[in-house]
């Protein structure tokens, strides 16, 4: 974990957007006009998918990936201008949120800037020609670190930005040497002192095929030595495993757990359900109640809270990244005051710094509690939508759902769930 990483991180939320998609102007016009909104979901961070120009030259789609970047100095013209953005990074600032931008430092477009500027800058394939490591991404051509001047001028690009942006999404980050995250962090601290650090770290199949073909794949214990938060893509797959039967609900809660004694005393972890990779919650979690214990669950979760955006309003269509897919952003599910309703929650101090456990119950229950000192959160979540008795160590009494302020009552070691999420704190000694 970076040495300096604030456990006050795990008290905030980030949306996601991708700009291209989020408004009828695709546009960072259009994402302007909608901040107010956002706003009110209780927002910290908004990150944006690579607001860069895409290339053409192997083009996924009409539009083509923004993954396959063609300039890191510049922004996609179909979204605006530099000024545009800055324009709209003040409007965020105005609001008291934060902005952060994707870093796609593992390749370019085979037609970037770069490829026709520096082509000894990446990496070859036996014939000598442009290529890339994982096979299936083919409309990119990866760089090659091992070249000192390359380091200097991606560090550069990042500083240049970190005049404008709060932070960076760093695009499959363990491919790319650990040497170079951890000088990139010294020198953009020098611009910007608390520059936030996401990673998207991979999931454990990718980096064991990774090393298998030879590359450079940092496990999560190593970029958090550089990173401030990383993916939860070490725990995602058992999410989708419950969901699909492939593996159970304990088991889930299982890997969860194990964060708390394999990672550093400040770790950060992004909670998501869903992201611009994968499905929708709203796809794959059937029924409202299901999902909205899910969404409390996740806020409820040690570390940072990832909503992408329309994930409020239960969408279940996952926009594409190579055409214009705009959000269909009415529907007949709005949990947007619910949403802001977490966020409060979100802030309790026992959500900063606590020990943290999770257990799965019978009945399809996920119970977690924060603990410090003699203070506990117990948040109980019905992820099966089912009432039921649900065993809780906390004394007898009367106590708040603070989701609700609905009483609920602790009798002989049971909650009554009703099928929606219940959120309580209980302090030794002190009645609640």
């Amino acid at each position: 974990m970076a040495r300096d990483t604030r456990k006050e991180l795990r008290n905030q939320v980030m949306y996601s957007v991708f700009v291209r998609n989020h408004s009828e102007e695709g546009n960072f016009e259009g994402v302007r006009k909608d901040l107010d909104r956002i706003q009110k979901l209780g927002v910290d961070i908004i990150w944006f998918l690579p607001i860069h120009p895409v290339g053409k030259e192997k083009r996924k789609g009409e539009l083509g990936s923004p993954y396959a970047i063609s300039d890191y100095r510049a922004v996609n013209p179909e979204y605006g201008t530099l000024e545009d953005f800055k324009r709209l990074v003040q409007e965020i600032h105005d609001r008291g949120m934060k902005c952060i931008i994707d870093v796609v430092y593992n390749h370019t477009s085979p037609d970037s800037w770069l490829a026709e500027n520096h082509p000894e800058w990446f990496y070859r394939k036996p014939d000598g020609s442009f290529g890339n490591k994982v096979g299936e991404w083919q409309d990119v051509i990866d760089l090659d670190y091992t070249k000192e001047a390359l380091w200097d001028y991606q560090i550069e690009t990042l500083k240049q930005w970190a005049k404008i942006v709060d932070g960076f999404r760093c695009d499959v980050a363990p491919l790319i040497p650990l040497e170079f995250w951890l000088r990139a962090r010294r020198e953009v601290a020098k611009v910007r002192k608390d520059c936030i650090w996401l990673s998207e770290s991979v999931e454990p199949v990718f980096t064991v095929d990774n090393r298998a073909r030879g590359m450079i794949s940092l496990s999560d214990s190593e970029i958090y030595q550089a990173f401030d938060i990383c993916y939860e893509y070490d725990v995602y797959a058992w999410f989708v495993g419950y969901l699909t039967g492939e593996n159970t609900l304990a088991e889930y809660a299982a890997r969860i757990q194990a964060q708390e004694s394999i990672y550093p005393d400040n770790y950060v972890k992004l909670r998501f359900l869903e992201n611009h990779d994968n499905s929708r919650a709203g796809f794959l979690v059937q029924g409202e109640q299901k999902l909205k214990n899910w969404i409390a669950f996740n806020y409820f979760q040690k570390g940072m809270t990832l909503l992408y955006a329309g994930e409020e309003f239960g969408i279940s269509h996952l926009p594409s990244l190579f055409e214009r897919d705009t959000i269909e952003w009415n529907t007949d599910t709005d949990f947007s005051a619910f949403l802001a309703g977490l966020y409060k929650l979100k802030k309790n101090p026992l959500m900063t710094d606590s020990t943290y456990r999770v257990e799965a119950k019978p009945n399809d229950v996920l119970c977690a509690v924060h603990e410090k000192n003699e203070s506990k959160m117990i948040g109980i979540f019905s992820v099966g939508g089912r009432a039921s008795l649900v065993a809780v160590d906390v004394a007898e009494g009367v106590y708040t759902n603070l989701l609700t302020q609905k009483q609920i009552e602790v009798h002989r070691g049971k909650v009554c769930c009703d099928g929606t999420p219940i959120i309580f704190e209980f302090t030794e000694g002190r009645g609640v």
